[in-house]
């Protein structure tokens, strides 16, 4: 096991819906640590720098101003294997492909609005992390349930 940080996005799609908790939680009771998060209005040049490696392809414009549509909720999870759990968690991209019991499994219908974004990597991770938050906007703490979470 290696323990890792992984950046996730709740999308617009969520916000709007009020799935923010539920999908919160969800993270929570797996027992992934929560060590960044704020409520952010994407700006233009954010979307384009996160969404970059998708320049050019005719979703990339779209997509850009879908994340721009209503604000989104950033986060950093901290765990052991996390950026896998968390893509597990999540589901396939296509959430009629997606799994029932994962999030898109269970709250989506549609490619384009599919609630939640997590790194494919730890070099994405890096990337996103740093892109969205500053080094002092993540914390550093021991969770007391970890001594009960990991062997």
């Amino acid at each position: 096991m290696t323990k890792e940080r992984t950046f996730v996005m709740i999308k617009p799609d969520a916000v709007q819906r009020g799935l923010v908790g539920e999908i919160i939680r969800r993270f929570e009771q797996k027992g992934t640590k929560i060590v960044a998060m704020k409520l952010v209005s994407v700006s233009r040049e954010l979307a384009e720098k996160h969404y970059e490696i998708h320049k050019g392809k005719p979703f990339f414009e779209p997509t850009v101003k879908y994340i721009m549509s209503a604000p989104v909720v950033a986060m950093v999870l901290e765990g052991n294997d996390i950026i896998e759990m968390v893509r597990t968690m999540i589901g396939k991209t296509d959430p009629m492909k997606a799994e029932m019991g994962t999030i898109r499994g269970d709250f989506c219908q549609f490619i384009g609005r599919n609630l939640v974004h997590g790194s494919d990597g730890s070099d994405t991770a890096e990337f996103e992390i740093s892109l969205w938050f500053k080094p002092e906007e993540i914390s550093k703490y021991t969770k007391i349930d970890e001594r009960w979470l990991q062997e």
